[in-house]
């Protein structure tokens, strides 16, 4: 599900010369899955949904993602951290697929 959507590329446009600067940021996930890891660690709520950044450059396009395990792995909740990697395997997927 796609939350909302950011230009940050139209900062980097303004009052610079770069002007093809094309930097999308989405935040995008599904409401259970944040539900079920915030159940166990309530502070996985300011890191999910996730958000992914698209970044078009002169090499081509990238594509940019925090993983969850990793933003909760200090939290040291191992049912968080299960829920979170199968989120991060869920992205990855979705991004490769999507970058293909």
């Amino acid at each position: 599900m796609l939350f909302v959507e950011f230009d940050q590329g139209m900062i980097l446009r303004k009052g610079t010369d770069r002007h093809g600067s094309r930097i999308i940021r989405l935040v995008v996930g599904n409401p259970l899955i944040m539900k079920e890891m915030a159940k166990h660690v309530p502070d996985a709520s300011s890191d999910a949904p996730v958000t992914v950044l698209v970044d078009e450059r002169a090499d081509g396009v990238h594509l940019s993602y925090d993983r969850m395990a990793s933003l909760l792995a200090p939290y040291g909740n191992n049912e968080a951290l299960k829920v979170a990697r199968d989120l991060d395997a869920k992205v990855e997927d979705l991004l490769r697929q999507a970058a293909a």
